[in-house]
């Protein structure tokens, strides 16, 4: 069972399936969506996240691309445009290269490579090692301009609105997201994706370097590369330019 969210649409337009980041309930990407004018959008809570219940054993990013074709089978959708940030972005290489024929285009924000990837700052990934920031939200607001950048160094107002939407569930759901990305990279396949491909990174990330993204657009046969002067959560903090790029792109 997952907990899933459609904003209705064009109809005209391709759907939107969009991959969420770790620990990220679908409410977190509220401001994007509010921004974004066009497609029909998907986005659900991974198993143990939000309010979708925890499996009880662990999966791997290729598991939910299947899980996610089924749910586009359900919800009758033939092929959608694939939007992944962060640790979504990895689900949105999976499902891309996994299921071609469903994905048009591929969308990947604020991610990298996988387990191959040019590191962030070391005491930035040991704060995201744990779920603390998403239960303790005093804790959130002192670490969030370190851990995120951007406009999330000097406006406390940003760290509270990001904290309203957040829906917590459980540690167990937020580790089983860490493990499935343990030992995955898209660095052996990523030059046979097929699709038009926009890579998106904000020049001031501490958590993933903008150079993962220079390195995804490499390698995708027909990508190109855009950065925002923002940082980790351009796609909320920087909501509308984000939107506005990725609507030409989609368009």
């Amino acid at each position: 069972m997952l907990r899933v969210a459609v904003r209705r649409g064009a109809k005209a337009q391709v759907p939107l399936l969009l991959f969420n980041g770790i620990g990220a309930n679908i409410e977190l990407v509220a401001p994007f969506l509010d921004a974004l004018d066009g497609p029909e959008t998907i986005v659900f809570d991974v198993p143990g996240v939000g309010g979708s219940p925890a499996p009880w054993l662990p999966y791997r990013p290729s598991t939910l691309a299947t899980l996610s074709r089924r749910l586009l089978d359900q919800l009758g959708y033939e092929q959608v445009d694939v939007l992944g940030v962060s640790w979504g972005g990895a689900l949105a290489q999976q499902f891309a290269f996994q299921q071609a024929e469903r994905c048009r285009r591929l969308v990947l924000a604020a991610t990298s490579p996988g387990h191959l990837m040019v590191p962030g700052k070391l005491t930035v990934l040991l704060k995201m090692a744990t779920p603390r920031r998403y239960r303790d939200s005093e804790y959130m607001s002192s670490i969030a301009g370190e851990i995120y950048g951007g406009a999330l160094r000097s406006s406390p107002e940003l760290v509270r609105s990001h904290l309203r939407h957040v829906r917590w569930s459980s540690d167990y759901g937020y580790y089983l997201q860490l493990i499935a990305g343990f030992g995955w990279s898209s660095l052996p396949w990523l030059r046979f994706l097929p699709q038009p491909t926009l890579v998106m990174a904000g020049i001031d990330d501490p958590l993933v370097p903008v150079a993962n993204s220079r390195i995804l657009a490499s390698l995708i046969p027909d990508a190109r590369l855009v950065t925002i002067d923002d940082g980790h959560l351009f796609l909320v903090t920087s909501a509308g330019k984000s939107a506005e790029i990725i609507s030409q792109f989609l368009d």
